[in-house]
């Protein structure tokens, strides 16, 4: 950050953290009855009020900012001359408001404009500025270091996300290869099939790890190839009811965020022993997506040391802030795992 861009963004943050009602409320709660005493001492002089006003202000303004700026993040190099330009700064500012001005004016003596007010003026200016700037520069280095570590918590969780999302269950990809060696013996063309299929899929998976986002009905194509590849090694596995619209509506989602549960629907199901149906449908309920994925066998609870469904759970987390999630229940003898998801897609500043 160059040192203009910083300066500007210590004006801006300086006078946003002053109008917060923590620090607001008690700046009124001196400087208020310092105007009305201003003005209740000072006998006839119209502009008695009006320069407690000003001087406050000044002071509530200037000597903050004067402060981080001279200090920024605690800056401690060439402290002497950093301290000599801050006091020099409260001594102009008070000097101009409450000597200068009311001398330019032609006005009559007040509260505040008295020497021995200036000199408490000065005290107050430089030590309500070193506290003010100091609390507003630790609050900001607070914010920005739980910030940065928010980033750097994500980072991490992406760097795993993006290992995680990338594997196929190994037992899945490895019990493929072991029946495509087979068919190559006993069906040529049906090893060929599985080749092509298994090609398609993988490659899908290298493309979908490149990018934060694709269309939905590329995630559905990789979705329904896996299903078609488990019926190819064992045709009679499951049965497999498609329900998605014709009509696709345009919605972008994370890559293979849908991939581990139709995994988790048939590992968990016939693969272990549930024969019967999986079913898979697409709902578009105005602004909403909803997919399903029912696969026989009894929902058990959280499995230990399970990674698919809690995967999906924090690439959703990252990819939608909280405007997406994921729910698994039973159904009696059926597990049914629903992911909703809004339709205008991930949050830009995201990635999962």
């Amino acid at each position: 950050m160059s040192a203009l861009a910083k300066d500007e963004s210590i004006v801006r943050g300086t006078l946003r953290a002053l109008l917060e009602p923590r620090r607001l409320a008690p700046i009124l709660i001196v400087s208020i009855p310092l105007v009305v005493l201003q003005w209740r001492t000072s006998g006839r002089e119209p502009l008695a009020a009006p320069l407690g006003v000003a001087m406050c202000v000044s002071f509530v303004l200037a000597a903050p900012l004067s402060f981080r700026l001279l200090f920024p993040d605690g800056e401690a190099r060439h402290a002497a001359l950093r301290l000599a330009v801050y006091a020099a700064i409260g001594v102009g500012v008070v000097g101009a408001l409450g000597w200068a001005l009311p001398s330019l004016l032609g006005m009559r003596a007040t509260l505040l404009t008295l020497r021995s007010s200036l000199v408490v003026c000065v005290a107050l200016f430089l030590a309500g500025g070193w506290g003010l700037g100091r609390d507003i520069g630790f609050e900001a280095s607070l914010l920005r270091e739980r910030a940065r570590a928010e980033r750097l918590e994500e980072e991490a969780e992406r760097a795993q996300l993006l290992a995680l999302r990338s594997h196929l269950d190994p037992h899945f990809l490895f019990n493929t290869l072991n029946a495509i060696a087979e068919w190559c013996r006993e069906d040529g063309e049906v090893a060929e099939r599985a080749v092509l299929q298994l090609a398609d899929i993988l490659r899908a998976v290298l493309a979908g790890v490149k990018s934060p986002a694709w269309p939905i009905a590329e995630e559905l194509r990789l979705v329904r190839e896996l299903f078609a590849l488990h019926l190819l090694r064992d045709p009679d596995l499951f049965r497999l009811t498609w329900d998605v619209p014709a009509d696709l509506p345009s919605v972008r989602v994370p890559p293979m965020i849908l991939l581990p549960l139709a995994e988790n629907s048939v590992k968990h199901g016939p693969a272990a022993g549930h024969r019967g149906e999986i079913a898979f449908r697409l709902e578009v309920d105005g602004d909403r997506v909803r997919a399903r994925v029912e696969n026989p066998g009894a929902y058990r609870g959280p499995r230990p040391g399970s990674d698919g469904l809690p995967t999906v759970e924090r690439r959703l987390a990252l990819a939608y802030r909280g405007a997406a999630s994921v729910a698994i229940r039973g159904k009696g003898e059926r597990t049914e795992v629903c992911v909703d998801l809004p339709r205008q897609g991930p949050d830009p500043g995201a990635k999962a």
